[in-house]
């Protein structure tokens, strides 16, 4: 199964870029999510945030080079609950690369609600490495 959670791209330029994921109470994994109060869980917010990373850092890359993993994260933490009806919107900074080829990137996840206002209440922020994947 894959979770693909950039349903688009706002915003992109070499440094940084700017996606949104639409919650929708279609999706499976609410439903258990909490029973009755259905919620975006936090390790998809985390998710969102990995894959909005992956394709900043994946631009203008060579495609023969091993795939970009989560190799860490750091100092993350959860704020606002995210319903479906609510959009998560996702930026994402580039920081130092390392001589192994990871990326460091800063992420930081905002509600956008139904209406389109932004809630002001970021449900995620965190810092995360991004390092080639070890194929055997």
């Amino acid at each position: 199964m894959r979770f693909d959670l950039v349903d688009a791209v706002l915003e992109q330029s070499d440094n940084a870029i700017v996606t949104i994921k639409h919650v929708t109470g279609a999706e499976e994994y609410l439903q258990d999510h909490f029973a009755g109060f259905p919620v975006l869980p936090g390790v998809l917010m985390l998710e969102a945030m990995v894959q909005a990373g992956r394709r900043l850092a994946e631009t203008g890359r060579d495609p023969a080079l091993p795939p970009l993993v989560l190799g860490a994260v750091r100092g993350l933490k959860y704020g606002r609950f995210v319903p479906p009806g609510c959009s998560l919107v996702v930026r994402v900074e580039r920081g130092d690369a390392g001589e192994d080829g990871s990326i460091e990137i800063r992420g930081v996840a905002d509600v956008r609600e139904p209406d389109g206002s932004m809630s002001g209440q970021k449900a995620a922020s965190g810092r995360l490495t991004l390092r080639p994947a070890r194929l055997r």
